[in-house]
């Protein structure tokens, strides 16, 4: 293993990212996969690739995004900004399109001749020959665009797009988005003092969301509003309700069944799914959901089949499973997703494990039928008779091609494998079954002194990082124990994929429940391995994770005896509506539950090493977390250290910049844990194996 070379590659690789195939598209009739790749492990120019008849070629690039027509014949990309186009059919070279500034989001309607964008906040169309550029709508103000999602909707919602084209391409939905009425927040580069500060709309906890709207808007120049309703009724509405106002588009889409929208309340407690007549905008219910917690869709959802079959989303006891017209899903899988259908026959993602998620298939006739079945996690996108799987496992990542079920060749994944070799146990962690991956050294034997320990959890809602498939995590993992720690993973209460009850746990708390998992999970981890050296504990994390950890040395000094906090929200106030009032409500109706779940009143308590780390233009988790939390610090007489990031964001990335700061945060919990010290048995002979071999890690 070469330790000393992986932060480089780290960085360089972009979290060993570059030279992943993503954004796949499969055409109707199965004979064209469309994807974005870059051309090696390292180049982080992204180009368009299509696989035909078991070969790759570049079709254009390079690229940020594509869009193609309904039968995947033309393809619109982008490259600074330009619009260009490119046919898959061999009609020549790519040819860029003039348009009336930079584009955002270019979309070709479905018969491919003509292409929605948006310039400057404007909706606009232009013919793929590159005549006939104009405006559908203009924003009125600088505080409106036309045809793309507000920052709640990309942030929090996963809702990425803000036009869709209707099935015959005589029209679009279009969101209309107004942020007059948010907050604004002021990014600045220290570094550069003459540089005039960036304004951004935030909506924090408690304050005023965007106002989305949706319109019908034709190619020939009619505007008709969607009579969208503002607000559920309160008979309606769950017990405990407090924002009955639907400010969250949450879905929206147009295929054979018309526009479709899904809505949500400002409480997130109650969903509907509407349908808009064409011609009036007129709305017809299609679904109504409620929750005394929150109404949560899985990415897809909801999905009309080509006959109309609508895919919707239920709680069925514990289980967030789906219904299929009138069939749910099977009991005891957790549905992650819909992927999407093929005529009649709907594909999604679920989880009868935790650490799997595999993929799975319905159509009427046929029943349910798993599709993958190599432990790991997996998804895929369909087209005709083909499937596209893509596979992360412990032995590393595939792009598969299926036709009619059988393989006909591979995309090829050209990411670099780490310098590091992760050699992780999972391990059912105390009595919650707690999924835990435990990483020692692999110089490590038996009978050698115990290590200092490291937590490298990620723990928070929305992802999980302990699954039976390796990456870039379990290679950072790796590449700490190879430098004397013994690290420790570990997906608590609040992550996805085990239940309803086990999400809700987090539920007027963010931190209680989490960091008692984690100390659970090491402690049980130290039952299993008697490597661990619980006198020298550690935790290290980013964003979640990063409050995560500097929340443990502030409650727990008995536990933990160092943090690192990366880009920690440590005001819960700060962060925005969507995520916070989820978990916490609205912090006038509950400002106990912020209270508890701040760290600034906390911030005497600390008499453990912390390391503070943000980028100065981060606009996720702004660098006010940090600030106010060093602050609160400094006037409570707490040393620490706080480390800041000019021109970084919330992901950092960077070469110079990620290796280094590998670096720096590994010498900090050297230092104040004492790596290589100490003494006491190795594994015991009854305890789980810590490899069962060399694992391939997943690129």
């Amino acid at each position: 293993m070469d330790i000393d070379g992986f932060p480089r590659q780290f960085a360089r690789t972009r979290r060993f990212t570059l030279g992943v195939p993503r954004d796949i598209t499969v055409s109707p009739d199965g004979d064209r996969v469309l994807f974005l790749r870059s051309e090696s492990g390292v180049d982080p120019r992204a180009h368009l690739w299509m696989y035909e008849g078991g070969q790759e070629r570049i079709l254009a690039g390079p690229t940020t995004a594509y869009a193609t027509d309904r039968d995947v014949r033309v393809v619109a990309h982008l490259l600074d900004g330009s619009l260009w186009t490119v046919r898959t059919d061999g009609g020549g070279p790519p040819r860029r399109i003039p348009t009336a500034g930079p584009v955002r989001d270019p979309r070709p309607s479905p018969d491919g001749t003509l292409i929605a964008y948006v310039a400057r906040g404007a909706l606009r169309v232009v013919g793929t020959d590159g005549t006939g550029d104009r405006p559908l709508a203009v924003p009125e103000s600088a505080d409106i665009t036309y045809g793309l999602p507000d920052h709640t909707a990309v942030e929090s919602i996963g809702r990425t797009r803000g036009h869709w084209w209707s099935p015959d391409g005589d029209a679009l939905l279009v969101a209309r988005v107004d942020t007059s009425g948010v907050e604004r927040r002021w990014l600045s580069d220290p570094s550069d003092p003459g540089r005039v500060p960036r304004s951004v709309p935030y909506p924090a906890a408690g304050t005023v969301n965007a106002v989305t709207s949706l319109h019908l808007m034709t190619v020939a120049g009619g505007h008709t509003p969607v009579q969208l309703p503002h607000r559920a009724p309160a008979k309606d509405a769950p017990t405990g309700s407090w924002g009955l106002a639907f400010e969250y588009v949450v879905s929206a889409d147009w295929q054979s069944a018309g526009p479709v929208i899904g809505l949500q309340t400002r409480d997130q407690k109650t969903m509907w799914v509407l349908r808009a007549d064409p011609a009036t905008g007129a709305v017809e219910p299609l679904a109504r959901q409620r929750d005394e917690d929150w109404i949560e869709y899985p990415p897809g959802a909801p999905l009309h089949t080509a006959a109309g079959m609508l895919v919707l989303p239920e709680v069925r006891g514990d289980e967030r499973t789906i219904r299929l017209g009138d069939v749910l899903a099977p009991a005891g899988l957790h549905v992650r997703a819909v992927l999407g259908s093929v005529g009649e026959r709907v594909l999604f993602t679920a989880s009868e494990e935790p650490t799997e998620e595999h993929v799975w298939a319905y159509e009427a006739g046929r029943g349910f039928e798993r599709l993958t079945h190599t432990p790991g996690v997996h998804t895929a996108t369909a087209g005709g008779d083909t499937l596209v799987v893509d596979s992360r496992t412990l032995d590393g990542h595939t792009v598969t091609v299926l036709r009619d079920g059988e393989p006909q060749g591979r995309i090829a994944v050209l990411a670099q494998q780490p310098l590091v070799t992760p050699r992780p146990a999972h391990l059912p962690l105390g009595e919650r079954k707690l999924r835990g991956r435990l990483h020692l050294p692999s110089w490590y034997e038996p009978g050698m002194p115990r290590l200092p320990v490291l937590l490298s959890p990620y723990a928070g809602p929305g992802m999980q990082i302990v699954t039976k498939a390796n990456g870039w995590h379990t290679a950072v993992c790796q590449w700490y124990a190879e430098h004397g720690f013994a690290v420790l993973a570990t997906d608590g209460r609040g992550t996805p994929g085990r239940g309803v009850r086990w999400q809700r746990a987090v539920v007027g708390d963010r931190l209680g429940p989490v960091l008692d998992d984690q100390i659970d999970g090491l402690h049980a981890a130290a039952e299993h391995c008697d490597a661990l050296d619980l006198g020298r504990v550690g935790i290290r994390g980013w964003s979640f994770s990063g409050y995560l950890a500097a929340g443990a040395v502030l409650h727990r000094p008995d536990v933990f005896h160092a943090a690192v906090a990366g880009a920690p929200p440590t005001d819960r106030r700060l962060y925005d509506t969507y995520w916070e009032e989820r978990y916490l409500g609205h912090p006038d109706l509950e400002p106990l539950d912020y209270e508890r779940s701040s760290l600034l009143p906390v911030a005497g308590n600390l008499t453990r090493p912390l390391m503070l780390v943000h980028g100065l233009a981060d606009e996720n988790v702004a660098p006010a977390h940090t600030l106010r939390l060093s602050a609160a610090l400094v006037a409570a007489g707490r040393p620490h250290r706080v480390l800041l990031l000019p021109g970084v964001g919330h992901m950092v990335t960077g070469e110079g910049v990620a290796d280094t700061l590998l670096t720096l945060e590994l010498d900090f919990l050297k230092s104040s844990l004492g790596a290589g010290a100490g003494a006491g048995p190795g594994i015991r002979p009854d305890a789980p194996p810590v490899s069962s071999g060399p694992a391939r890690p997943r690129s």
